[in-house]
């Protein structure tokens, strides 16, 4: 940690572990102790530490091919962009390399598209007070936190906020100079809020009868993270735009914009690329992981689990009057607290479970969507003790 801290920049308030291994739900520090970890890497590991199917398909991928740039055709980009279409509304995929990526890659494609369909002045998306869609310029300029702007002004313009889980307002928002409404599903980053049943059917409905784009970022809640595929079928919609990254290849750096062929049609050679998007090794990953985290029965068994966790956290709720609201679906829970999460994330370190607090007081579990009844009551177990030692 103190020759870390004398190279690495510090963009990080880390934590004071030094991992050196992970199997399944659980990780290693350098002195040897043992933690769950219910962070899993912030909803990338979903099939867990150091998988063997991931690590089997990348190692044999390592001794064939590792990179020939995307001027050529791969087999594994082949297979991994016809799963996703065959499991998603989307006809066309592009590969980057992580969410903010393909969030840039999303807004770049929206404003080419409206540009090309309805002329220039059509380029302003509507986006969601407290998201998050990344920390590069573009993605910054559409993430609805102030906290993540500063020093980083002018932003890029075009871009606007609403309330979120608030229809009336974007619908007050929209006039000729926009072309889409962009959002998580889910907040994550933003404490784990959910949306009102009606609120993204409503959204859809809006944007089809004002010629919007809809554009989904399922960065966070995709791929099994709330019980579905995607956390859209939650909410029986689909999207006209699509973003994935985090557990599409279960730790190695992958991100996926997916679009109807409509949309998609406005990228043509020159438009957009990435030089390691979709690179054999790591497509190789997510093709395992993909089929993995597809199998209907594994997600059936994600949602068993969101289902026991949702109970367990609501009698927490009862003996713990700090914890305000209890908020999730299938793996993803928050519980946000009237105090500061920082002791309770401490006192769970200190008792060998990992977990993280976001906003300042929303305490947010991210488990590995492998783990089992076992494992799950452990960290339940040993949350209720970290919440009596800081709340007694």
């Amino acid at each position: 940690m103190e020759r870390a801290d004398k190279v690495i920049m510090h963009t990080y308030g880390r934590q004071p572990l030094v991992l050196v291994k992970g199997e399944g739900c659980r990780v290693w520090d350098d002195q040897g102790r043992e933690y769950l970890d219910c962070v899993a890497g912030l909803a990338v590991v979903n099939l867990g530490h150091a998988h063997p199917a991931i690590a089997k398909a990348a190692a044999a991928q390592l001794t064939q091919l590792v990179h020939v740039s995307n001027i050529y055709y791969t087999t594994p980009m082949v297979e991994l962009a016809e799963a996703l279409v065959r499991l998603s509304f989307a006809d066309r995929v592009f590969f980057a390399n992580s969410g903010a990526e393909v969030n840039e890659g999303a807004i770049k494609l929206v404003r080419r598209y409206s540009r090309e369909r309805f002329g220039a002045g059509r380029h302003r998306i509507i986006c969601m007070e407290n998201s998050f869609h990344g920390r590069t310029l573009g993605a910054l300029s559409a993430t609805g936190q102030p906290k993540f702007w500063q020093g980083f002004d002018p932003l890029l313009p075009g871009f606007s906020f609403v309330p979120f889980n608030d229809l009336e307002a974007v619908a007050q928002a929209v006039d000729d100079t926009v072309c889409a409404v962009m959002l998580e599903p889910i907040q994550g980053e933003g404490g784990v809020c959910l949306p009102s049943p009606d609120y993204l059917p409503g959204l859809r409905q809006l944007c089809d009868e004002k010629g919007l784009l809809l554009v989904l970022d399922e960065i966070q809640t995709g791929l099994g993270r709330t019980g579905t595929l995607f956390a859209q079928e939650n909410f029986g919609i689909t999207p006209d735009v699509m973003t994935l990254a985090k557990a599409l290849a279960n730790g190695l750096p992958m991100g996926a914009l997916l679009a109807t062929a409509e949309v998609a049609g406005a990228f043509v050679p020159g438009t957009h690329a990435s030089t390691f998007g979709a690179g054999p090794v790591v497509a190789a990953a997510a093709n395992a992981a993909l089929s993995l985290l597809s199998a209907p029965e594994f997600l059936a068994g994600v949602r068993a689990k969101g289902e026991y966790v949702q109970k367990a956290l609501l009698q927490l709720q009862t003996k713990f009057p700090v914890i305000k609201e209890v908020r999730g679906l299938g793996l993803m829970w928050g519980l946000e607290l009237t105090e500061e999460g920082a002791p309770v994330v401490a006192a769970c370190r200190e008792r060998g479970l990992l977990l993280n607090c976001t906003q300042g007081n929303v305490i947010r579990l991210l488990p590995p969507l492998i783990i089992t009844p076992k494992e799950l009551d452990a960290t339940l177990a040993t949350l209720r003790d970290a919440f009596k030692a800081v709340f007694p």
